[in-house]
């Protein structure tokens, strides 16, 4: 039987999203925290706790906390574990609300890095977004710069390892595109086959753009308080009942098939065993997709297919609608909206609360939702449900 909740999430604020210029992060950030305390029916005065993910933007540090106009906090942070930081976040906020040393958080997430001059793929690229000096600049300097090499070189020496095709990875962003047709929040609404996914252009080889993760300006704001009072409030409650993490390190090394073992195994096995549940009570997952490889090799690290099966495991389209395994039901950060893991976390909430609409999953008693950060180093794992358990 599950374990009892560890926090109950209650609000929930997500900002338009896409290329809206204007506007700073922390402009962002405070409509999604508006959205979120009115979806919850809560009143700024009622938050005591705001964790914020860092990213690059410098208006997204402590002193957003004056910003946006909040006070008397007893738990106020910044924090980075790149792409893994929301499931770290939502870590924190569960123990101290169970601490006592605060009742009602804040977990926010913004980005502004799209402007009018300048294309997506240079907004995460370049000395504007990360320095480049010292050792680091001497591999850009032979184009080593920015996430799609890494990534790219991970997902070839999976495929040369096993086999794995470009169409596997293809079946992966083709369903992602057809849940992100039902999403009122996704960015990219129009049709895609795998025809279109082969013909679009290479970044790195063997990643084509629609193996990509989109660039977003925009924001999202989660509120996380206590089973108790959330009993009280506007929204079903979306219980907490599992979370871990896991950094194995240099992801490089040889001792550890470089790019083609990850966190999610260790973090994967802690979450479940905290939420007293297994695999096969998973009713749909959301991943984090900064590229299509990383659902394959997240998927096989949580255990639904042995090592190197994971082309052959999604095949059949089992993650697109109507599939035995949906996952990413919004369409993910390929076709949804790149809030780094506060995608899936926004997205699981959705599917928990039974809200999803056109494309709500029949069996949501227990979500999965991941984190990942840097190049496969740094993972998270949540279990959401819309019980409590006990």
């Amino acid at each position: 039987m599950a374990n009892t909740s560890k926090g109950a999430i209650v609000g929930l604020g997500v900002t338009p999203m896409g290329r809206i210029y204007g506007r700073r992060a922390v402009d962002f950030a405070a409509e999604a925290i508006a959205l979120a305390l009115e979806d919850a029916g809560l009143q700024k005065s009622d938050v005591d706790g705001l964790l914020i993910n860092a990213n690059i933007p410098n208006d997204m540090l402590p002193g957003a906390q004056m910003t946006l106009g909040l006070e008397n906090l007893t738990l106020m942070n910044v924090m980075s574990a790149y792409g893994s930081t929301g499931g770290s976040m939502m870590q924190y906020a569960c123990m101290a609300i169970r601490e006592g040393l605060a009742t009602t958080v804040v977990l926010v997430y913004a980005d502004a890095p799209l402007t009018p001059s300048r294309g997506a793929g240079q907004s995460y690229a370049g000395p504007h977004r990360f320095p480049l000096g010292g050792m680091t600049g001497l591999k850009a300097a032979y184009g080593d710069f920015g996430a799609n090499l890494g990534y790219a070189m991970a997902a070839q020496r999976h495929m040369h390892l096993y086999g794995t095709t470009e169409d596997q990875l293809g079946t992966i962003a083709v369903g992602q595109r057809q849940w992100a047709q039902m999403s009122p929040w996704a960015q990219m609404k129009a049709p895609m086959t795998m025809a279109d996914h082969h013909a679009s252009r290479w970044i790195a080889e063997p990643l084509r753009l629609f193996d990509c993760c989109l660039v977003s300006n925009g924001a999202v704001a989660i509120i996380v308080t206590s089973v108790e009072r959330a009993r009280d409030l506007k929204q079903p409650p979306v219980h907490v009942l599992g979370y871990a993490q896991c950094a194995p390190g240099d992801n490089a090394s040889t001792a550890r098939h470089p790019g083609v073992e990850t966190g999610a195994k260790r973090s994967g096995e802690a979450a479940f065993r905290m939420a007293g549940i297994t695999r096969a009570d998973i009713g749909s997952c959301q991943l984090y997709d900064c590229y299509t490889y990383t659902v394959l090799v997240t998927l096989e690290d949580y255990g639904f297919c042995a090592k190197g099966e994971g082309g052959p495991f999604v095949a059949d389209g089992k993650l697109a609608p109507g599939g035995a395994l949906p996952t990413n039901t919004g369409g993910g950060q390929l076709s949804g909206y790149y809030m780094w893991s506060f995608t899936p976390m926004s997205e699981a909430i959705v599917q928990a609360r039974g809200q999803g609409g056109a494309r709500q999953v029949a069996n949501n008693d227990f979500i999965l939702v991941s984190g990942n950060g840097g190049i496969l180093n740094y993972h998270s794992t949540l279990i959401f449900s819309p019980h409590a358990g006990g």
